[in-house]
């Protein structure tokens, strides 16, 4: 009898793809998710606890997500969400190369702080490859820079009661009668912390293209594409994420896709 393996990557992305994800496809069969107190929604968003305690169970706090050779990046890193934002302050600062742009860090902290691209290059600086997975299904593999996010935290001295870091971007996903709805995302601090998680401003050697989310876009390496917000400008420490959105944790996750988006 052949002897059967456990992969926990791809455990943890069938758990997180086949229960909740499943209302993720885009098939118009799952609009119905949508409604705030929809029965089948409920039974989802209880599983997303259970794929939570499932990835920490399985990955523990300080496991690392796999990291390739330059030999395994085969194609250029294939863009996720916007690729091309057209507000208007997004588009001042890419006419000025981003010189005025600046990562604000503020809330639960006791030296908030407005950091340039230039502030952030010098400081220590990470590399990694890694493999981007997309909940759409496609996964890429990539060369990241950037600053560790916890080295950005440590500098802004968070506060005991913080939990969670929401990352504020420049670029809007949506637009109705009541305004336009810029991109939001958060994770806890454990992940904030975890040494693969980077304020990447390079891919593949290069400045990070606008398409994959220039000046600066988050790498949380044991999570799907979409918990890493792009364009991102301001990192706010909280304790609890009802004042965001609708106070699920990130714009997709109000909308029914998975918090934590492990794998």
């Amino acid at each position: 009898m052949p002897k059967f393996q456990l992969n926990r990557r791809r455990f943890l992305t069938a758990a997180s793809l086949g229960i909740s994800g499943m209302a993720l496809s885009g098939c118009d069969a799952f609009d119905f998710l949508q409604d705030s107190d929809n029965g089948v929604r409920n039974v989802l968003e209880g599983a997303n606890g259970l794929t939570y305690r499932a990835q920490r169970l399985l990955a523990g706090r300080a496991s690392l997500a796999q990291e390739f050779s330059e030999a395994d990046i085969r194609q250029s890193q294939r863009p996720n969400g916007v690729t091309a934002p057209d507000d208007d302050t997004y588009k001042g600062l890419l006419s000025n190369q981003f010189a005025d742009w600046r990562l604000d860090v503020a809330g639960l902290v006791e030296k908030p702080l407005s950091l340039s691209r230039e502030q952030l290059m010098a400081m220590p600086s990470r590399t990694q490859i890694t493999r981007h997975d997309c909940v759409e299904g496609w996964s890429c593999i990539a060369k990241w820079t950037g600053v560790q996010m916890g080295l950005v935290l440590d500098a802004a001295v968070v506060k005991p009661n913080a939990r969670y870091a929401v990352f504020h971007c420049l670029d809007t996903i949506e637009r109705s009668l009541s305004g336009e709805v810029k991109y939001y995302g958060s994770i806890d601090l454990l992940d904030a912390r975890h040494p693969q998680t980077i304020l990447a401003y390079g891919m593949n050697g290069k400045a990070l293209p606008v398409e994959n989310g220039a000046p600066l876009r988050v790498r949380v390496e044991r999570q799907l594409g979409y918990k890493m917000p792009k364009y991102v400008h301001r990192i706010e420490l909280v304790d609890g994420l009802g004042a965001m959105g609708l106070g699920k944790g990130g714009y997709w996750e109000d909308r029914g896709y998975d918090w934590y988006g492990g794998i």
